[in-house]
């Protein structure tokens, strides 16, 4: 298919001039990986390199996606309330946007684009706060500087579900020629692009304010530093951090957006390599915590003054000691509602669901991705028949309240700094905390490895590692034994030589092996980057022997693939 489709798009009529010259530029493997499959939708939208192919993302596969967008819109919704955009700060994510725009508006819907790039959990606002008919957001979160992405979400501000993907997917594979879409609007489809900004900012902050939890508490001896990583999440949380009283210090090196993230070795919060000017600030100010978000502002991670050496914590550890704040918070003020239930993921440890059920609260896990969180939220509202009180995910994405239904780094950043001024009063750091939550539940190594395969020939071993762990389970891991298996694809259960089925899952490529010691280890290709991940969460009677355990877990997971 590689080349045949290749000398289409080269030869093409309406392909751009300077995408043309660099598909001539292009190399016989570059070729091969641009164009042997077309550019699909993961656990959260599609993503991609940038070029030109059919399996990167540009103008044309942009106009594809949103063709797609277009007709379920039209045939699923009240496509006339319009659907709300927003992009980061990466190469061409106004450009995808403004295109987006124009392209549902060929369709006769309308738009609200924001003026300037904003975190992702304010587009999942805006959606309902509009009363949209679904949103867009440009961005590719936390990869690299050569990709960009395209998310999108339904009228309850949630990512599309795969029931509602699934319709999406099959209108825009509908799409026979994308080079052949052109976009001409009349003067009245042209009216049907609005530009929003303050508008949706101001109530926006607002909401964000309203969930603290110890507002009045004095703020001064708390010192925060904080970077946006280049992306979008300075203004906002700047803003949200000052008009609660908080005393923070910007990284300036890494204030600005940049589309190249010049001053920062990566913008992922979950990589420490990401902290390297935040840590030489917070020695210098002698800061409690920095806080860094990613691009798009949906996750944030914290390092630690403990003692005078700052720690990262993992998206596991921060969520754990998160929400026996805000639990021990409510139980203290009797604001803890009815019913109360939080959400995390398959692959997150166990250590919050244990904090929960010491504070009455349920604990419902979904399938990796905020989308399935959100539509749990909604699926609970509706029902009236239980009320959220948090939610989050190991990679660093939190919620506290619902007005977002996103993981929102926004809400995070306040909630965290908040956190870290309540137990500051005590006289505790927030690993202060963990180590207390470790005493009295167990201590846990929660840590992700993954394996990075590129191409076609990389997404044909990921299918073979997860295929031959699914048809040949381990029954025993580096000595434990394997005492029960999920197999979140054939949505089974296997224990004790019985079969189960897994209830109220969609069927995903998920595996994940329970151990005798209380461990487990989950295997799943990424969905948004050539990557087999590895999840581990190993629970022993020490910091100390948790680690060892996790080293010697690692090193089978590594052997038994090859």
């Amino acid at each position: 298919m590689s080349n045949v489709t290749y000398e289409k798009w080269l030869n093409h009529p309406n392909m751009d001039e300077a995408m043309k010259k660099q598909l001539e530029a292009m190399t016989e493997k570059e070729i091969a990986d641009a164009f042997y499959t077309n550019l699909e939708f993961g656990t959260a939208g599609m993503r991609g390199v940038l070029g030109p192919g059919c399996n990167r993302l540009n103008v044309y596969t942009i106009r594809k996606a949103n063709v797609g967008f277009a007709k379920y819109l039209l045939e699923n919704t009240d496509y006339k309330k319009g659907v709300a955009i927003g992009y980061d700060n990466r190469h061409f994510s106004y450009e995808f946007a403004m295109e987006s725009a124009r392209v549902l508006a060929s369709y006769n819907i309308p738009s609200y684009v924001f003026t300037s790039l904003r975190p992702t959990p304010e587009l999942s606002y805006a959606v309902r706060y509009l009363e949209c008919a679904g949103g867009i957001v440009v961005t590719a979160s936390h990869n690299p500087k050569e990709y960009n992405g395209y998310k999108l979400y339904d009228e309850r501000g949630c990512q599309l579900v795969p029931a509602l993907m699934d319709k999406v997917i099959a209108a825009v594979n509908e799409v026979e020629d994308e080079l052949a879409i052109t976009v001409n609007l009349t003067a009245e489809q042209e009216a049907l692009i609005h530009m929003i900004d303050k508008s949706v900012d101001d109530p926006y902050v607002e909401e964000v304010k309203k969930i603290q939890l110890h507002a009045d508490m004095d703020k001064s001896n708390l010192k925060v530093v904080f970077t946006p990583q280049h992306g979008t999440a300075r203004v906002l949380v700047e803003r949200v951090l000052t008009e609660t009283g908080y005393d923070y210090i910007l990284v300036k090196e890494q204030a600005e957006p940049d589309p190249d993230f010049s001053n920062t070795l990566t913008p992922n919060p979950e990589e420490k390599d990401a902290y390297k000017l935040a840590l030489e600030y917070c020695e210098k100010y002698g800061a409690d915590i920095a806080i860094a978000t990613d691009p798009d502002a949906d996750r944030v991670g914290v390092i630690v003054n403990q003692n005078g050496e700052y720690h990262l914590m993992s998206g596991n550890q921060t969520g754990s000691v998160l929400l026996n704040y805000v639990f021990e918070s409510h139980k203290n003020a009797g604001t803890m509602p009815e019913n109360p239930v939080m959400f995390n993921t398959v692959v997150t440890s166990d250590l919050g669901e244990k904090v929960a059920n010491k504070y009455g609260v349920e604990c419902e896990k979904t399938l990796t991705g905020f989308k399935f969180i959100g539509s749990k939220i909604y699926e609970h509202e509706t029902n009236k028949d239980k009320n959220f009180v948090f939610g989050y995910e190991e990679s660093y994405g939190y919620l506290i309240q619902p007005f977002v239904r996103d993981k929102d780094a926004v809400q995070a950043c306040l909630i965290i700094s908040e956190c870290a001024n309540y137990y500051k009063a005590q006289g505790k750091t927030l690993l202060d905390v963990l180590h207390e939550l470790y005493a009295e539940f167990g201590a846990y190594e929660e840590s992700q490895t993954s394996l990075t395969l590129k191409g076609e020939d990389g997404a044909k071993e990921i299918k073979r590692i997860t295929s031959s762990l699914r048809e040949n389970h381990p029954a025993a891991i580096a000595d434990v034994a394997v005492v029960r298996v999920e197999d979140y694809k054939k949505l089974e259960a296997y224990e004790n030589n019985t079969v189960t089925k897994l209830v109220d899952f969609p069927s995903s490529d998920v595996l994940k092996f329970f151990l005798a010691d209380g461990s487990w280890i989950a295997v799943r290709p990424s969905g948004t980057e050539p990557k087999c991940k590895f999840y581990f969460c190993v629970k022993g009677t020490t910091i100390d022997d948790a680690k060892t355990k996790t080293k010697a877990y690692q090193e089978f997971m590594k052997e038994i693939i090859k």
